[in-house]
């Protein structure tokens, strides 16, 4: 017979460096499933405390009266919650989701019973992560899930987070005073980044930015491409997936940001571009031993003909910025330039959210207000022509 682990008192501490202690102990198996079942209790302000409670709990086990309790923490919610929510999102969001979980809001909430969290108390931590994070409106809205699963459940009626006072005048006043940097580059500045980067005669890199900044998909999306998604004939590419990090960091294929496959046009010296690359490719790796020729075959890949990793293209572009003392933007911001240059060519708001695969009309309004430094003065002197004084 397997021999039960003992229980044992273990110490944590909380957000605020105060200390707690908490333990786990095996209370049977479940009939159901057949697997063992064990129950964590934390929270506790002193270890005494906490040996009472263990020491009650092992009573109740051997007299047979243990009875599950129902969740009663945040920690517990969550929990559950988080099981229920994995089923619902791509791998790569669950992970994220996660990662705000660990980070910023269980080592502020987890040890709360959850009737006793009262709008104070969800006050607090919405003005500490206001002040430390960028993003709080994200961190808010995820903690307030855990509470609404909560009354789902029944387990409270009312959700506190639901009536706190969202602290942005500060965030406005900073935003005035500070000129936000822009994350694209104009036309200009495109052409200069590109001619710097076919200098450093790294092709697979030129033609990945390239084809960024010409087509405006995703990173995750061009690092998914197959040969077989590139039409040369009609020059067309079909958007149908995108590279994403999963769980242990691993690297999987999902389905685009939107859930909804596209094909864009392409100007002819993208395409040719494209087609030298795979000639390139075809010499490079058959000399590491891959046959690139098949039609799912990666456009671009690493050295083991697997997957590229997307932090890649960060080490390629600020080696680029700062060798040739470039401005500086982000993979990203390719996408960005695409779409501000899109509209200083004056395609319409709608052919750019359909190109670049946009789902919230929203979105595209946002970066319609990145417009370059070219278009502002534009305004002006058309401004200073009309009025002729």
């Amino acid at each position: 017979m397997t021999k039960k682990k003992t229980s044992t008192i273990e110490s944590y501490t909380l957000n605020n460096g105060q200390k707690r202690y908490m333990f786990q102990i095996y209370i049977g198996v479940d009939p159901l499933t057949g697997k063992q079942k064990r129950t964590t209790r934390r929270g506790f302000k002193t270890i005494k405390e906490a040996e009472l409670a263990l020491a009650r709990l092992k009573l109740e086990i051997s007299k047979g009266t243990y009875q599950k309790q129902q969740p009663e923490t945040y920690q517990d919610i969550y929990e559950l919650w988080v099981k229920q929510y994995e089923k619902t999102v791509e791998e790569s969001t669950f992970v994220k989701t996660t990662v705000i979980f660990k980070n910023h809001i269980l080592p502020s909430m987890q040890d709360y019973r959850i009737e006793r969290i009262t709008v104070d108390v969800c006050q607090l931590h919405v003005d500490e992560w206001a002040d430390k994070l960028k993003k709080f409106r994200i961190v808010k809205s995820y903690a307030a899930k855990v509470l609404d699963f909560a009354i789902k459940r029944g387990y409270i009626q009312t959700n506190p987070f639901a009536l706190v006072d969202m602290p942005t005048a500060l965030k406005k006043k900073q935003a005035s005073t500070e000129e936000k940097k822009e994350n694209f580059y104009s036309r200009e500045q495109l052409i200069e980044f590109l001619s710097c980067f076919k200098k450093e005669n790294n092709v697979k890199a030129f033609t990945l930015f390239r084809l960024l900044a010409f087509s405006g998909m995703r990173k995750g999306e061009a690092l998914a491409l197959t040969w077989n998604d590139l039409d040369f004939k009609n020059n067309k590419i079909r958007i149908n997936n995108a590279l994403s990090r999963g769980q242990n960091n691993k690297l999987y294929v999902k389905s685009t940001k939107t859930g909804v496959a596209r094909t864009i046009k392409m100007d002819e010296r993208s395409m040719e571009t494209l087609k030298d690359w795979r000639k390139k490719q075809k010499q490079d790796y058959l000399i590491l031993g891959f046959n690139t020729m098949r039609a799912e075959q990666l456009v671009f890949s690493n050295e083991q003909n697997e997957y590229l990793q997307p932090t890649k293209t960060r080490k390629w572009i600020l080696h680029v910025q700062k060798k040739y003392n470039l401005d500086t933007i982000t993979t990203h911001g390719l996408r960005h330039t695409h779409c501000s240059l899109l509209f200083e060519a004056g395609v319409s708001i709608k052919e750019v959210q359909d190109r670049l695969g946009h789902s919230d009309f929203k979105t595209t309004m946002n970066i319609y207000a990145h417009v370059t430094e070219k278009a502002k003065e534009v305004a002006i002197q058309k401004f200073e022509s009309y009025l002729n004084i």
